[in-house]
């Protein structure tokens, strides 16, 4: 049976459901970043799944893709690049990052990880986030 890793809660608010993965925009307001977590028991690597499922994650990174560029636009700073990782060495459960950057973002060109300390989002900026997510993945 699926259960979210505890972290994922603990730093980052539901968007919803794509056919494979459950949503999650990630609690920096410094970067528009969408977590990826495909709703598969014990997933721990892209091996762990089916082709199928796999040709179905590719397609949702896609979708996060647009749907960060739209939370982007939507704060006012728009992307101009697009990064993409799995990585899972601090939470191991298979997870996807797909994070707007722009050259005057707060880790730029470094990666945003352990960059600083995450920015939580205003009350305003965080519901104008989730709804420009919602609305590019039709969710």
């Amino acid at each position: 049976m699926f259960e979210i890793d505890p972290a994922f809660p603990a730093t980052s608010q539901a968007v919803g459901d794509l056919a494979l993965s459950h949503v999650r925009l990630q609690g920096d307001a410094r970067f528009p970043w969408i977590v990826l977590i495909p709703r598969i028991a014990a997933a721990r690597e892209l091996e762990d799944l089916q082709a199928g499922e796999r040709d179905v994650l590719i397609e949702e990174v896609l979708r996060a893709g647009a749907a960060v560029r739209a939370v982007a636009e939507a704060l006012g700073r728009p992307a101009s690049k697009l990064n993409v990782a799995q990585l899972g060495n601090v939470t191991p459960q298979l997870h996807v990052h797909v994070i707007a950057r722009r050259p005057d973002d707060a880790a730029w060109p470094a990666p945003v990880w352990g960059f600083g300390v995450a920015e939580a989002y205003t009350p305003t900026a965080l519901e104008t986030a989730l709804a420009a997510a919602r609305t590019t993945l039709g969710l």
